[in-house]
């Protein structure tokens, strides 16, 4: 699976869960609050997918890690999807259970997320190639840079919070830090072949 056909799949795929949770649990609490879990998720593992892409190939180039780098854009826009159907449980969850909403998050997290979705509504309208060259390939590549960070630094704060409630939360931090360790040990490698360059 290459290219649009993957996150159209995706999508597909993740539409349909939230579609067939909502008519299972007919709109309740805990229909919403299983899809805010399942998105979590799907999100984070697609988001580390396309984070970690670049650097994956540059450390370890095989078929696998060669084609996640060639569909990074496709991955991107498939956290994407699974991220916003996220966002619109979550919203929807404040409209159905004001209290339980707000005995769940803070305004300080609202503000901390939020900022993450102005990151990822940005960085999904330059994945297209000609949002990407209004924007410019050194613009691109600062947003992209700054974005990606930050956005995994939003999933570092969700997930370190939860890591009480159990064993999935330590997997998904495991995760998450793999993530970054792989990044960063790829710009060290780059800068190290430049300063011999």
């Amino acid at each position: 699976m290459n290219g649009w056909r993957l996150p159209g799949l995706s999508s597909l795929a993740l539409v349909a869960m939230a579609g067939a949770v909502l008519a299972t649990h007919m709109g309740d609490v805990e229909g919403l609050r299983l899809i805010i879990r399942v998105t979590a998720r799907t999100s984070l593992i697609l988001f580390v997918m396309a984070f970690a892409a670049a650097a994956m190939v540059e450390l370890a180039a095989n078929d696998w890690t060669r084609w996640q780098r060639r569909n990074r854009r496709y991955l991107g826009v498939s956290f994407a999807v699974s991220h916003f159907i996220h966002l619109a449980a979550l919203i929807a969850l404040a409209r159905v259970d004001h209290d339980l909403f707000w005995k769940l998050t803070n305004v300080a997290n609202i503000v901390l997320a939020g900022a993450a979705y102005v990151f990822l509504a940005a960085m999904t309208a330059t994945s297209f190639d000609r949002a990407a060259r209004w924007l410019g390939a050194s613009n691109w590549r600062l947003l992209h840079l700054l974005g990606g960070w930050y956005i995994w630094i939003s999933f570092a704060v969700a997930i370190g919070k939860r890591l009480p409630q159990g064993p999935i939360y330590w997997a998904m931090m495991a995760l998450l830090l793999a993530a970054g360790i792989i990044r960063l040990m790829a710009m060290a490698r780059r800068n190290r072949k430049e300063a011999m360059a």
